[in-house]
């Protein structure tokens, strides 16, 4: 009997630590944040693009810290015309944006300097070849090194 009990009381302080130094981990998740700015371009640029004959799939607001890319996977359908937008903090010099294939091969890359009306935009159609996910990477360094920039994508789709 003590040794089932001494067995059960083994087994319930391996369970608890391995528990708590799981928990205890950190996890990186997608942090939301609100700049007024990006939020009125997006807005332009929803409206400009529903004209055209887009709708809106996805959109999101996120922080990002100068420099870091923040990966974004979006689920894509061969043959559908999409439209992209990135929007990086106004305060920054420097926005760049790669997508990739379900195949790690590059399909798009473009970037931009931090200077003149709308260089924070980065804004570009694509059709994909295949029925695939892809992922999006954008990044964008700042001026002040800040560790909190907003940065804001959309992803549209045509449907006129």
């Amino acid at each position: 009997m003590k040794i089932l009990l001494k067995n059960h009381l083994l087994i319930f302080l391996l369970t608890f630590c391995i528990g708590s130094s799981v928990n205890g981990q950190d996890i990186i998740r997608q942090v939301s944040c609100f700049d007024s700015t990006l939020k009125s371009q997006a807005d332009s640029l929803k409206k400009e693009l529903s004209a055209q004959g887009f709708i809106v799939v996805r959109e999101a607001a996120m922080s990002m810290e100068s420099g870091y890319e923040m990966p974004v996977i979006v689920p894509l359908t061969q043959g559908s015309w999409y439209h992209f937008a990135f929007i990086g903090d106004m305060s920054s010099q420097l926005y760049e944006l790669r997508m990739f294939d379900y195949n790690e091969k590059q399909v798009v890359y473009q970037k931009h300097y931090g200077q003149g009306m709308e260089s924070n935009i980065i804004s570009f159609s694509y059709i994909p070849k295949f029925t695939e996910y892809h992922l999006i990477k954008p990044v964008q360094v700042n001026k002040k090194k800040k560790k909190d920039i907003c940065g804001y994508i959309i992803m549209f789709k045509k449907v006129k």
